[in-house]
């Protein structure tokens, strides 16, 4: 895993312990777990570092097979010979990463034959760009852009992979009157806002603004150092927004979160769109989410954190928060800091309710068997009683809820569902809450349906502590 901290390209833990022997037996030579890519156990640009390698190069071979990219095999390539000699790395460890390796791929079946002559070997040309495969890509748009702000439903009103949509393309099968004006001349926008620009939106009926990043911003091997956008960004949206004679719409395309607080509260800027990015279709599913074809339902797939949380070291990847040294956490989980935006956070065009029904079964007794245990914690006692006692029995029992979902909207749309174990407060590697169950459900205009979830009470209602071991 990598990260930029004061400028130098580091593994997120130095620490020996991490470094040594929990990376090579972390997983094991278990068949259920693969780690198919070695940059989460090894990682370096420059030389410099050479000694960080070596040590990361004898924790972590086991994942060097099927480096794709040609920088990766760099590390391998220049490093492992030394660390041979210096007797860092054992020839065993390297017979040990080429049996895990060929182990995989054996069970992927690659030593099955010709590839022609198997059952991917057989997709010809014309079904890669298949309508269907086009309907698939527009799918997928549609279901992963977030609606993050709206004040109006819908905002307005009423080669390139097979056949790419571009947001201008999209939005001109709806507005034949439209006009596109580079407001940036890229991402950094290096140059400033000029006087043009104000008239533009000036002269506009209704305004959408594109912004956000690419991959000179992020991307493999490049991380941002900051979670806003750029200055000049922020300033040509502000002004835009000013400008025009309607409340715009800002559309953000990234991969990762950006603090956006400033667009948020911006009375100016009817909706925020966040798009990812959205692929061939893209500007399709855009087009038609804006003007009301579509009902958007997407839902943020991490938390968004305000720009301060760049200062939290990347050297420290703990997830637990600790107050003794003001460390925050990390995630949804554990983090309880201020937040721009919600893991799992999403609106749309309809209100949706939810209420949990009564069910038969929906208890199950734990210590019928075994009698809690306790422990101190901060002069507070709780109970628990380890999973490995309980038994597969018990284990074996499962927990059902179900969900009444309605849509109370005019539209219909996809409503997802998110099923999360709570706790007062997360100590001692107890999460403030999990996501223990999703799903989603398409509801017509003042439909209703109800949803149910099983639930495990060892596997969802437990939690790992240091040791590895779980408890409930």
């Amino acid at each position: 895993m990598l990260g930029l901290p004061e400028g130098e390209p580091r593994l997120y833990s130095l620490d020996e312990a991490l470094v040594g022997p929990i990376p090579k037996g972390f997983l094991g030579e278990s068949p259920n777990y693969v780690v198919t890519h070695p940059i989460a156990a090894t990682w370096t640009v420059v030389k410099v570092f050479w000694r960080l390698l070596v040590r990361a190069a004898a924790a972590g071979t086991s994942t060097w097979g099927g480096w794709r990219q040609r920088r990766c095999r760099v590390v391998p390539r220049n490093y492992t010979k030394s660390a041979v000699k210096k007797r860092k790395l054992p020839i065993s460890e390297i017979d040990r990463a080429l049996r895990n390796l060929f182990s995989v791929r054996m069970r992927l079946g690659l030593f099955n034959g010709n590839p022609v002559n198997q059952t991917f070997g057989k997709i010809s040309s014309d079904q890669v760009c298949s309508q269907e495969h086009q309907n698939l890509a527009l799918e997928a748009a549609h279901n992963g852009i977030v609606l993050l702000k709206e004040q109006q439903t819908p905002p307005i009103f009423q080669s390139p992979p097979c056949k790419t949509v571009t947001p201008l393309q999209g939005f001109q099968n709806y507005v034949k009157d439209i006009r596109c004006h580079p407001g940036c001349n890229a991402v950094n926008c290096s140059y400033p806002l000029t006087n043009q620009d104000v008239k533009v939106a000036k002269g506009a009926v209704y305004v959408v603004l594109m912004m956000g990043l690419d991959q000179t911003q992020e991307r493999e091997e490049l991380d941002r150092v900051d979670l806003v956008l750029s200055p000049k960004q922020q300033n040509l949206i502000s002004t835009v927004a000013r400008a025009a004679k309607n409340p715009v719409v800002l559309v953000l395309l990234s991969g990762g979160p950006v603090d956006i607080t400033f667009a948020k509260y911006d009375k100016h800027i009817l909706s925020i769109l966040w798009a990812g990015y959205p692929g061939e279709a893209g500007g399709q599913a855009l087009a038609e989410i804006i003007f009301g074809d579509h009902n958007p339902g997407g839902r943020l797939p991490v938390t968004w954190y305000p720009q301060s949380f760049v200062k939290v070291p990347m050297t420290d990847m703990r997830m637990c928060p600790d107050p003794s040294s003001s460390y925050p956490g990390r995630t949804y989980r554990f983090f309880q800091g201020p937040k721009v935006f919600e893991f799992g956070y999403g609106l749309s065009y309809s209100n949706y309710s939810y209420e949990f029904l009564p069910v038969a079964q929906n208890k199950v007794y734990l210590n019928k068997l075994k009698s809690p245990k306790v422990e101190l914690e901060n002069s507070n006692a709780f109970k628990y009683i380890p999973v490995s006692e309980i038994g597969t029995e018990l284990c074996d029992n499962r927990i059902a809820v179900t969900v009444r979902a309605q849509n109370h909207g005019d539209l219909a749309g996809k409503y997802p569902l998110f099923l999360f174990v709570r706790r007062e407060k997360g100590s001692n590697g107890r999460p403030v809450k999990q996501l223990i169950g999703f799903q989603s459900v398409i509801l017509n205009a003042g439909e209703r349906a109800d949803v149910d979830f099983e639930l495990s009470p060892c596997e969802h209602l437990s939690t790992a502590y240091e040791e590895g071991m779980k408890r409930v």
